[in-house]
């Protein structure tokens, strides 16, 4: 930023330098002259106390001062003047305050149109390898995900722009912050919802269609560390592997759990119009 201010004061003085020629004899000159001006116009528009002006002295022509007259002279290179003043200030705090907020990791608009617009015309991402039943039956995993070994994790019965979304953010994560993504549950049948449903409000608050996971739309994640599988968010690293992939899922259209009542930070769903507003986890 500092640059930037010693360009701006640097063009600033140059072009007042062309614009206002009586700057060239040097600033302290052209003060003393400036203030001779002031002094001579007030002198022909004041009088001395006690005395009013004479005929002869009402009649005399007011003298200009000549800086004044340089004014008059350059007018129309003044808005330039200006301009250079006031332009470049506000483009460089513009240019700042967007890298500030690149810096921070805030999505912009921009850069998730980039993404959504690889996702359409990019390759087509595959699913990862299957992982051994077993990595999904540990005590650790049941204590925090109950029946999990029954859940779905067939991609192919997930709807295609929602797997390729995911998928997308899978890559990212894996790519830009080394978090292994692992699909726990996709596709939920009716009779899967309503088991969890009857398991408490804790599991699940929609019933039997009114699921996106039963239309494909949804999904759950979890991270996997050194061959375990890890979901607990009282895990500082999945903690923070979650809010990262919050942030992933919402930059290519996704709605990410994280940010309901009801903290959900494994699930996304691709929303959809057709399917009301009834529709949850």
């Amino acid at each position: 930023m500092g640059w930037i201010l010693v360009c701006v004061i640097a063009a600033s003085l140059l072009l007042s330098w062309w614009a206002l020629p009586e700057l060239r004899s040097g600033p302290l000159p052209w003060a003393r002259r400036l203030s001779r001006d002031l002094l001579q116009a007030g002198r022909h528009r004041g009088h001395a106390p006690g005395r009013r002006p004479g005929r002869a002295q009402r009649m005399t022509p007011r003298a200009e001062p000549t800086w004044l007259s340089g004014m008059h002279r350059h007018w129309l290179r003044v808005p330039g003047v200006m301009a250079v003043l006031i332009v470049p200030p506000m483009l460089a705090w513009w240019l700042h305050d967007g890298r500030r907020v690149a810096e921070l990791g805030v999505s912009h608009g921009p850069a998730r149109n980039d993404q959504i617009a690889w996702l359409l015309q990019g390759e087509k991402l595959a699913p990862p390898p299957s992982l051994p039943p077993e990595v999904f039956a540990t005590a650790e995993v049941e204590a925090v995900r109950p029946r999990l070994t029954h859940a779905s994790r067939d991609w192919s019965l997930l709807d295609e722009d929602f797997r390729q979304r995911l998928l997308l953010v899978y890559r990212l994560m894996r790519e830009r912050h080394g978090y292994e993504m692992v699909l726990i549950e996709g596709y939920r049948s009716p009779q899967r919802q309503a088991e969890l449903l009857a398991l408490g409000s804790h599991v699940t608050q929609a019933g039997p269609g009114a699921s996106y996971h039963q239309h494909g739309l949804a999904a759950d994640s979890a991270f996997l560390r050194d061959g375990v599988l890890v979901l607990s968010e009282q895990d500082p690293w999945a903690l923070e592997g979650y809010r990262l992939y919050g942030e992933l899922a919402e930059s290519v259209g996704l709605t990410w759990g994280g940010r309901w009542k009801m903290r959900d930070y494994g699930h996304v769903e691709l929303r959809s119009i057709h399917l009301g507003r009834r529709h949850q986890q």
